[in-house]
């Protein structure tokens, strides 16, 4: 079905816009992921920029529904939209591309939220706007690269303001103008990197921003527009891509046959940087300029992003220690992910593309801080890090299920609230071959509890059945401190109470931290326990482990006590008996 055209580019526009990106790099991912091969060949691109769309998406839907929920009327400003649209994009930005994503949505949203008073006025000052935006996107997004190159996205960026800004007429003028020079200057990337020539491919980023200027086009035309080659047919050995057939007007071919024709492709020089870090970062200006000549002199493929006070930073490293130091030094990083990249792949070596291997049963864990995704990640699993008031979505968890590269996972929500979404990211990697089983641990000292027990040695299914009980065995709590005068199971509490939550529910209101949480342990206990968990936040009293052990020390004979520092998890405390 075609798709509505829309007429002005308003907070309606955005949110059509974005759904159609993500359906389109939903369709396209695994053929962008396939032709992966700079700057490093680690086939996610694609994948990286769908997450990164999604989060853009998932921001602007939240703005819709807190309009509606306020009883606005009509459609929510544009600016709240299109900047909600570049926040959701920072703070979901994956890799090389996908944070260069995120400065792009960035550069149109400053644009488009500074002229949302006359953007949407006539037609053709809409596309004034659409151009402006496009020139600013492109611009800025070469700016937040370290050493720009040419034939990656930064060049089909670029090739598409120019087209755009010679562009007469409605915002679908332009947006196809922009398509059509992006689409050109696509084709061209071989040409311009000799890494993307000899694999005989287009460059991966620069794909993916087809398809979201692919998506601005159906936004504004309701057509979705012609089909795009992935491939260069440098010589007879390498794949081209047929437009016939093309249903979703995109070419391709399937995955695996991409991947064939990247065999033996010299893609990189021997030697480059093992670990790719990014993190987000809360930091001032004068802080990230110091940061960018740190983390430039450390290694490559540095991109910092954002601004007001809040950045993306990506960088590859051998050192992915001194990077995240570098970040403290700056300010306050979190949601830090480093991923290394395999001894032997194409990033360390050169050399072509080799299998690799999936391991039997890896567990996927989300966690609310980066204490215990530390602790998490020494016990073999892969973390996915929440942040307070940021629950991971769905894609975020597919990314780490596909990230363990195991057989069978074993995933852990750790979060009631995440217990669909969980689900949605199961059945997805089922579809995907991969067995799952998802255990609906509510805390993250559940998921302790079943990571305890878990032998990947055992069977598949007993190996799921003891940590369901582990975890099912283990009472959760956690102190807290209410932000506002609300109704409670135990009471009205006000704002800055000290609430001790049992199960979910609230237990117990007071005024002291220690005293609160020594009374929630006293309660937890008097129905048996051998052994209590501690989780320390951040900003816990220092006195708080060393109270509560010696109360349980001299209070419970023959109850244990274990302590973990957190980090930024949001909770004073979180508690665990078992």
């Amino acid at each position: 079905m075609a798709q509505v055209p829309q007429t002005f580019f308003d907070a309606l526009a955005v949110r059509t816009w974005c759904g159609l990106a993500l359906e389109a790099l939903g369709r396209s991912r695994e053929e962008i992921d396939a032709i992966n091969v700079y700057p490093v060949a680690d086939g996610d691109t694609g994948t990286n920029l769908y997450l990164t769309v999604e989060s853009a998406l998932a921001a602007v839907e939240a703005v819709f529904t807190g309009h509606e929920v306020g009883g606005g009327a009509g459609a929510p400003p544009l600016a709240d939209t299109v900047q909600a649209m570049a926040h959701g994009a920072l703070i979901g930005a994956r890799g090389n591309s996908g944070t260069i994503l995120a400065q792009l949505l960035r550069g149109m949203a400053q644009v488009l939220a500074g002229g949302a008073s006359s953007c949407g006025e006539t037609p053709h000052s809409a596309a004034r706007g659409l151009r402006l935006a496009l020139r600013h996107a492109a611009d800025s997004a070469r700016q937040a690269v370290a050493h720009p190159v040419e034939g990656t996205v930064l060049t089909v960026a670029s090739a598409a303001a120019d087209a755009a800004t010679g562009a007469e007429g409605d915002c679908g003028t332009v947006a196809r103008a922009a398509y059509e020079g992006a689409r050109a200057a696509l084709a061209a990337t071989p040409g311009q990197l000799a890494v993307l020539e000899r694999a005989g491919v287009v460059d991966a980023g620069g794909r993916g921003l087809v398809a979201v200027l692919g998506a601005l086009v159906e936004t504004f035309t309701g057509e979705r527009p012609a089909a795009v080659a992935v491939a260069s047919p440098v010589d007879a050995g390498h794949a081209r891509v047929d437009d016939i057939g093309a249903r979703d007007g995109h070419a391709r071919v399937p995955a695996e046959s991409l991947a064939d024709c990247l065999d033996g492709a010299a893609v990189l020089e021997e030697g480059g940087p093992a670990f790719e870090v990014i993190y987000l970062l809360e930091a001032e200006d004068a802080a990230v300029t110091r940061l960018r000549e740190r983390l430039d002199a450390l290694g490559d493929s540095l991109v910092v992003v954002g601004g007001d006070g809040l950045w993306n930073v990506h960088v590859h490293v051998d050192d992915a220690g001194a990077a995240v130091e570098a970040g403290v030094e700056a300010g306050r990083p979190y949601r830090i992910r480093i991923t290394h990249f395999a001894v032997g792949d194409v990033h360390t070596t050169g050399g072509g593309r080799p299998p690799r291997e999936r391991v039997q049963r890896a567990v996927v864990a989300v966690v609310p801080g980066e204490g215990l995704a530390g602790l998490y990640t020494e016990a073999g699993a892969t973390t996915v890090l929440a942040r307070p008031g940021e629950p991971p979505a769905s894609g975020e968890l597919v990314d780490a299920v596909r990230r363990a590269h195991a057989l069978e996972v074993v995933l852990l929500p750790n979060d009631a609230d995440l217990r669909h979404t969980a689900a949605a990211a199961a059945e997805q990697a089922r579809t995907e071959g991969i067995r799952v089983a998802l255990i609906p641990t509510r805390s993250a000292v559940q998921g302790i509890a079943a990571l305890a027990v878990h032998e990947p040695d055992r069977r598949f299914d007993e190996d799921v059945v003891q940590m369901t009980s582990a975890a099912g065995a283990t009472r959760h709590a956690e102190v807290t401190v209410a932000e506002r005068q609300s109704w409670t199971t135990a009471g009205i509490c006000q704002a800055g109470d000290v609430l001790g939550l049992i199960d979910g529910d609230v237990a117990v209101i007071g005024s002291d931290v220690t005293a609160t949480a020594e009374t929630v342990i006293d309660r937890m206990l008097q129905a048996g326990g051998e052994m209590v968990t501690l989780v320390l936040g951040d900003e816990a009293p220092d006195s708080i482990a060393e109270r509560v052990e010696a109360r349980v020390r001299e209070v419970y004979l023959a109850v244990d006590t274990v302590v973990y520092r957190g980090g930024r998890q949001g909770s004073l405390l979180l508690i665990g008996v078992e």
